[in-house]
């Protein structure tokens, strides 16, 4: 797997793995496991099987995911660790995600 594929998709894996350690032991686990760790679980592996769309579809879910956990960063400051933890992981993913076609419109442009 190149490298443009494969760090996005282990930031989708570690972002799965914050949101199960994140809520463990809440009461409704089994939604928190549908919502919030299935997506980046399955994205990661779109990633892995080279998926075109889903490097797309992992910037969209970021925005949302990013949106997620600075409300909660807000909110409830006990939780705070974990929210900074999510910003940081969808802001790599939509900026990891969306540089190749920000390097090829503002890129250096060939010699003719």
């Amino acid at each position: 797997m190149t490298r443009p594929r494969l760090l996005p998709a282990l930031a989708l894996l570690a972002l799965a793995a914050l949101y199960a350690l994140w809520f463990r032991g809440d009461r409704h686990y089994t939604a928190v496991l549908l919502v919030f760790c299935l997506p980046p679980f399955l994205l990661a592996l779109g990633h892995f099987l080279r998926r075109p769309r889903a490097p797309f579809w992992a910037g969209v879910f970021a925005l949302f995911w990013f949106a997620h956990a600075v409300m909660v960063a807000w909110s409830r400051p006990a939780e705070a660790g974990y929210a900074w933890a999510g910003i940081l992981l969808s802001v790599g993913l939509v900026l990891m995600t969306s540089w190749p076609a920000l390097r090829a419109r503002f890129g250096r442009k060939a010699a003719s």
